[in-house]
């Protein structure tokens, strides 16, 4: 029986270890496809991947955590199966809690100390300087470092604060004797340094989760139904070529016209000249952009992207509806939980609004609790509800852009992000990443996220010692919550180290707790009226807009109107435009001579 659980444990954490090679491509891909190619750098690409892999890590460990506590019981039986002993599941428990604890601290150190240093390590880069010797790797290194000095010591206050600062204590009523939440209370100092460090940033993270996540989460699959361009790159790179050239041939009638003329162009010629030299810079920024969408001058992860995207861009709509029915889905559940916690909590504010157990219907916990007895399906399912959340998080933050107040400081685009604004991003994922830990844990999936498919049995044990048996008595088992007061079902249930972690963070600050508990109402707020908006509001293909945003250097793709003509399909992927169809898409998306759009 030991060598049972030695399997399945290790199975399990087979998969995370597969999980976490995925992840390494996903924030490689990202990555590239995101940066500028002109200002890549290669120490910022490295800080980016080796956050994005940790964050997306300590996200996709709490499955692993669930998986892992949920395979010591028995979920008909409501027992402890046999070779559960407490030593085993203890040294189960101290596995996570020491890669948790690790993953952690490495989050913390990346956004508040290495990603800080290669922000200002790529500032301090002078290539005039670099050439003429004046400026080495040394001094870089120094004034990059003087600059996180000052990271480097608010994390040092952060810790200080947490490990001096009293926690709450248990003086908020009846709830609080309970064994769960003594348990919770009972943290040395280290563990409290930890949890004000974590709880602290996983707050602010909350407050970019409302803003950048709420919108991503509706956005994205909109975005995705309304994604087929009205004319493909190539497509368009070929009709504003044959303009090019047809305005180059009028300024050269124009010359010839009043070439050995004394007096020069007349007026009119010259009105003529100068709108079609505007004409001419309109449509080579518009070549330049044409050319960028199909991939040139990016790397080669990029130009495959672009490809498989355009493969994959008839099954957009149905994925964007799926994704859609998803979203509304995490929507009603977040909803029905909230209110839940809120009106049915233990002690409220005092305890980060605990939930004992549920009491209503909630779909996505229950998909995820019945798909656990299935392990990995219920793996697969939260892999791609945390990829679904995080790629929201992009799409917002790309949507909305790096913001003070009302001011936008950069601008995210794929391959036109500069590797500060790349930086930033970072940053804010890493941050919005935390929430989404807590978001997913708390009130998108509570019971599954506790305690997973553990039960207790209430059926008394025939004697003292011995586990009770309901082999015979199947209605007498239990879902474990965190309101037992059985002292059978404290041996019985295991609740997750993430959970425990994350309710400790509220229990012990319930500042953080209240402010991360409401924000998530914040959170369905921003959803809603953002989705509304999008349901009514139609992008459209406007070249003399993007020709405006090319000028100032804030645009990079064509691709991104909402046309429904999916024959652009073919010749994104083979990267030709269509024989025969280019004097038609010239008429229909030609240029006056002042540069701006004309449409037939």
């Amino acid at each position: 029986m030991a060598s049972a659980g030695l399997l399945q444990t290790s199975l399990i954490w087979v998969a995370y270890g597969v999980a976490v090679a995925l992840i390494l491509a996903v924030a490689v891909i990202t990555t590239f496809t995101w940066q500028q190619p002109q200002e890549r750098s290669a120490t910022v690409s490295i800080v980016a991947i080796i956050s994005l892999t940790s964050l997306l890590a300590t996200v996709f460990l709490l499955p692993v955590d669930i998986a892992l506590v949920s395979s010591t019981s028995s979920a008909t039986l409501g027992a402890k199966k046999d070779w559960a002993t407490p030593e085993r599941v203890d040294s189960i428990l101290l596995t996570l809690k020491i890669v948790y604890y690790t993953l952690y601290s490495l989050d913390a150190l990346l956004c508040l100390i290495v990603i800080p240093f290669a922000y200002f390590w790529y500032e301090e880069y002078d290539e005039v300087e670099e050439e003429e010797g004046v400026s080495g790797y040394g001094t870089r290194f120094w004034r990059a470092m003087k600059y996180t000095l000052v990271f480097i010591v608010l994390v040092v206050i952060l810790f200080l604060v947490g490990f001096f600062v009293p926690a709450a204590t248990n003086d908020h009523g009846k709830h609080m004797d309970l064994d769960y939440f003594k348990r919770l209370l009972a943290a040395n100092k280290g563990e409290k340094a930890l949890t004000f460090a974590v709880g602290l940033l996983m707050s602010l993270g909350t407050l970019l989760y409302v803003l950048y996540t709420g919108a991503g989460l509706a956005l994205l699959p909109v975005s995705f139904i309304k994604s087929a361009p009205s004319i493909s790159a190539p497509q368009l790179s070929a009709t504003t070529a044959s303009a090019l050239e047809r305005n180059r041939e009028l300024q050269r009638q124009l010359e010839m016209r009043n070439t050995g003329r004394p007096d020069g162009m007349s007026q009119k010629d010259r009105r003529e000249m100068d709108a079609l030299l505007r004409e001419e810079r309109t449509l080579v920024r518009r070549e330049r952009l044409a050319a960028e969408a199909r991939g040139e001058g990016h790397s080669a992860i990029f130009r495959a992207w672009t490809k498989v995207q355009a493969v994959f861009r008839p099954l957009k709509l149905l994925g964007g509806v799926l994704l859609l029915l998803l979203a509304i889905l995490v929507w009603v559940s977040m909803l029905i939980t909230g209110i839940d916690k809120a009106a049915n909590s233990l002690c409220k504010q005092h305890c980060g609004y605990i939930l004992g157990h549920i009491n209503v219907f909630q779909p996505v916990n229950w998909i995820f609790v019945q798909s656990a007895k299935a392990f990995p399906v219920d793996y697969v399912l939260m892999a791609f509800l945390v990829l679904f959340l995080f790629s929201s998080s992009i799409t917002g933050i790309a949507t909305v852009g790096i913001r003070f107040l009302w001011v936008r400081i950069f601008q995210i685009k794929k391959g036109r992000t500069a590797p500060q604004a790349l930086l930033i991003a970072t940053v804010m994922l890493a941050l919005i990443i935390l929430a989404i830990n807590y978001a997913i844990a708390m009130v998108v999936a509570p019971q599954y996220a506790i305690y997973g498919t553990q039960t207790f049995c209430v059926n008394a044990p025939s004697s003292p010692g011995e586990q009770p048996n309901c082999t015979e008595h199947r209605d007498m088992v239990r879902p474990c919550s965190e309101a037992f007061r059985d002292p059978i079902a404290k041996d019985i249930c295991t609740p997750t180290v993430m959970s425990t972690f994350l309710n400790r963070v509220t229990l012990n600050w319930p500042v953080f707790g209240a402010i991360d508990f409401w924000a998530q109402f914040a959170f369905l707020a921003v959803f809603l009226t953002v989705f509304i908006t999008s349901l009514f509001r139609t992008p459209r293909l406007n070249l003399s807009e993007l020709d405006e945003e090319a000028e100032a250097d804030e645009e990079e793709g064509l691709l991104a109107s909402t046309g429904r003509r999916f024959g652009a399909t073919w010749q994104d992927i083979t990267g030709r435009a269509k024989t025969g169809s280019t004097s038609h898409a010239q008429g229909e998306y030609g240029t006056n001579g002042d540069g701006s759009e004309s449409r037939s």
